[in-house]
Parts: C-alpha cells; structure tokens; sequence
C-alpha cells in the first residue's frame, strides 16, 4: 500500500462543521484540522475541536489541531452602502478621522491610527489583497491621501497592505492574547502566529502559550516582506520557531506575486535545513470553492510543493466555506499521492558537510542515509518522547515510512503534521527492555505493514520517560 507522505491541512469553517462533514474530512486524508480565529466565536471552535478529536478516535486516526492567531491585520472601515467602485487616476482618501460607518467613494474611515506614520508620498498602498491599489500622494495628521492607479470594487473591511512591507503594528494583538488562553483551554497542538516580523515576536508568542499551560508548538507564519528581506531575517524566525507556513496571501501581496514561487522555495528549504517543519498555503485549490475539480494550474502548484518537499499543504476557503470541501481534500490527496510518485522525492541530499550538534540528530540522520542506502529497509520505528527525533528524520528525502511510536497523545497528534511519519500509541516504558522491539515489530505486523524477512530501522533511548534521549540505532530483520 502506497501511503502519501504529504500532509493536509484542512480549515473548519460554516461548509465544515457538522459531525458528517468533518467525519467525511477526516476519512479523505486531513491530518490537520485548522480553526481559524479570525472567523467565529469561542463556542464554535469549542464544538469544531471536540468532534475532531472524537471522530478521528472513532476511525483510529490521529489528525492535529491548529489554532491560527488572527494578529494585526490592517484593515479599511466600512461603506455607507456596503461597496463603492473605483476608478484608475480619481483621488482616495484613508482617514482616522472619517465616521466608521459612512465611507463612501472619495473616503473611507481606517482602523490603525499608525498608518500616518508608516505611510509616506510615493508608497503604494494595496487593498484586498491586491486587487485595488493606491499610490500615496500626501499624508496629514488624520489621513492618508492617494490616487487610485488600479481600480475596481472595494467593500468593508477590506485589508491594507503596503508595498514592500513597513506597516509597524505589532505581531499580537489583545484579541490574540485571549485566543491564546482558548487554544490552552482546548489543548491544541500548534499555534500559528500571523504577521511576525523578528524572532522576537514568536518568543513572545511562545512565552503566551507557556505561560496559558500550553504545549502547542509555534508556527511562525511568513506573511510580511521585512521577514524575507535576507537570509539573515528568514533564519531569525524559522530559528525560533516550531515550524513556518508560507502565508502567500498577504506575502505575496507584499513582495509582489513575481517574486513570490522563488521565495516560498527558499522559505521551504531554509525550513528543512533547520529541522523545522514547513506548510505551503493560501489559494492551493481556490477555485474548488465553487467546482467539484481543480484547474491544472491548481494541480501543478499542489506537486511543486510536494516536489519542494513540503510537509503539508493547506486548504481555506476552499474546506471553511466553499461548496466541496470533501472533494477539495480527496483532490488534494490524489496530487500529492501522484506528485510522490517521482524519484526525485525520495532521493536524499545528506548534510555530509555539515557536523551535528545533538546525539539525537546524529542518531536520527545516520538512521535515514543507512534507510535510503540498504535496500532492504522497509520501514524506521522511531520510539520518541516529543517527537523530535522523528521530525528530525523527516528533513531528509527518503520513501521509507517512518513510524512514530510514543505514549503521549499530543506527540501523536503533532507528529500527524510531519512529511512522511505516521504515529502509532506505544508505551515502551511499560514493557521488559528484551521485548521492546519485538513488540515494536509486531505491531506492524499487526497491519500487514511488515513481513517475514524485511528489514527495519529501530531507535530508542536507554530511557523512555526523557525527552532528547535517543542514542541508540538498531538494525533488525523481521522473523
């Protein structure tokens, strides 16, 4: 049985949130559930993560929660009549001053006061990501005065962005703070933090988190041009984080959607070589939110990013509130299942220059070139603690499963994200250390996963209650 390596992140929104609608997503290949805080109450993310977890027991699966932080998004105020048109070359104005109710097609009201400040002549502003854009004439004490270089329809409460990035909000906002509190409250297992600029901005978020009695891991989503300036400013977030998404909505608005394709790779291997995990996301499938099939052009951005050695791809709109988002998932799960298919995603560029810093990734990488380099190897058991060691292990490209076997529900559930790895609940700890690895083998035996004169990899600590403790690597043929 050929398993897909690729993981899917699939949003829950109003299309998403029936006991059978979430069922059926599970049984099509999400792995991820994401409750996107920027959308519904409290109580609907309550309801959303009791039926994942209930159903994906129900079906023994293990499928991640994650909560993504709505953070600072700048956004225009709303119009006396919903919608206004606008036209290339007649005069806007974005003003703190204006009624929040009342914009109409010369002005409209803001929400971030600051933008006086970060917004200078000859900026070009971007509203609705992208699809209007303003090029900044003046700015007074209360407003910022623009021409209109492309038009079209605006409605409320449509983002601003600005060219090059340079907006100064911060990271987290009151709202994320509290939406911290709730992804304590509902243990989830990853946090995603919106529109980080420095490393500093996930350390805060990381000590939010601790601080809420949560063990969730951080995602630093890649969202703002300072982030990308320079190797040096990518590096400081991924090194501070769990894992990065590359948020090519807001990104890609920022940076311009030319340069966007060479930066989500740069963002993905720089993830990799750091031993981070990394999702690809933002308008993947966007046109299944209304049909049943995606476009080619769909299919082909779904594989690059498998090819690009991604570890999950996600979905949005198109599972939250498009019209099949059970298809959307299947779709995205045949692509990635076909885009696997190519040599070049099992073929491993071992660090051979570099040298290891931890006995844990010595243990774990020497386990992949010795996978990837005898034939034989049909699967690795990794016997783990917080799940580092086989993450560690997904950074390299291989088409040997690696299978996570851990006693703690969380790791299980976090490992669900990880490219190629596949969890399995085992308490080491609760058996003679002689017949630990027989009884590893046996359940994948169990499965028909494993037969008589296969070979596999085994690695496991001198204890099984220490996180980091892997130091040991067997090779053993199943008898």
């Amino acid at each position: 049985m050929t398993r897909r390596r690729t993981k899917i992140v699939a949003t829950l929104g109003p299309a998403s949130s029936s006991p059978d609608k979430i069922e059926q997503l599970i049984l099509a290949g999400m792995d991820v559930a994401r409750l996107n805080f920027s959308h519904g109450e409290p109580d609907d993310h309550r309801n959303r993560a009791r039926l994942v977890r209930e159903l994906a027991e129900k079906h023994g699966r293990y499928v991640a929660i994650m909560g993504d932080l709505q953070g600072p998004k700048i956004r225009i105020a709303r119009f006396l009549n919903a919608n206004v048109t606008l036209v290339a070359g007649q005069p806007f104005t974005l003003s703190n001053a204006h009624p929040s109710e009342e914009g109409n097609e010369t002005i409209v009201g803001i929400d971030y006061p600051s933008l006086v400040q970060d917004c200078h002549p000859g900026d070009e502003l971007l509203l609705d990501d992208g699809r209007v854009v303003l090029m900044v004439e003046k700015v007074d004490e209360y407003s910022v005065h623009t021409v209109v270089t492309v038009g079209g329809p605006l409605s409320n409460n449509k983002g601003i962005n600005r060219r090059g990035g340079g907006i100064s909000a911060p990271s987290l906002t009151d709202k994320d703070r509290e939406d911290i509190k709730l992804a304590a409250e509902l243990e989830m297992d990853y946090v995603a933090v919106s529109f980080p600029r420095y490393g500093h901005d996930i350390e805060e978020a990381r000590a939010l988190v601790e601080a809420a009695g949560s063990q969730a891991w951080i995602i630093a989503k890649i969202e703002r041009a300072e982030a990308v300036a320079d190797d040096r400013a990518l590096d400081a977030i991924i090194m501070v984080s769990d894992g990065v998404m590359v948020a090519r909505g807001d990104l890609g608005v920022e940076v311009g959607d030319a340069r966007l394709v060479g930066i989500q790779k740069r963002i993905i291997q720089h993830a990799r070589t750091h031993n981070k995990l990394v999702i690809t996301a933002t308008q993947m499938m966007e046109s299944m939110i209304n049909s049943p099939l995606p476009t080619r052009a769909e299919v082909s951005d779904v594989a690059n990013a498998v090819l690009d050695h991604t570890d999950a791809v996600m979905l949005s709109a198109e599972s939250a509130s498009g019209l099949y988002p059970v298809e959307a998932v299947t779709a995205m799960a045949r692509v990635c299942l076909g885009a696997e298919q190519e040599p070049t995603t099992t073929r491993s560029q071992h660090r051979l220059g570099e040298a290891f810093t931890r006995c844990d990734e010595t243990i774990a990488l020497a386990t992949m070139y010795a996978a990837n380099h005898f034939p034989g190897v049909k699967a690795i058991i990794t016997l783990t603690e917080s799940g580092h060691t086989p993450l560690i292990m997904s950074r390299i490209r291989s088409g040997v499963p690696i299978y996570c076997y851990t006693r703690h529900p969380g790791t299980l559930r976090r490992a669900a994200m990880f490219r190629g790895v596949y969890p399995v609940a085992f308490d080491a700890a609760q058996l003679d250390p002689a017949l630990v690895s027989d009884a590893a083998i046996e359940k994948l035996k169990e499965q028909s996963l494993l037969e008589e004169g296969d070979w596999i990899i085994l690695t496991k600590g001198d204890f099984y209650s220490n996180s980091g403790g892997t130091n040991a690597m067997k090779i053993l043929k199943v008898s």
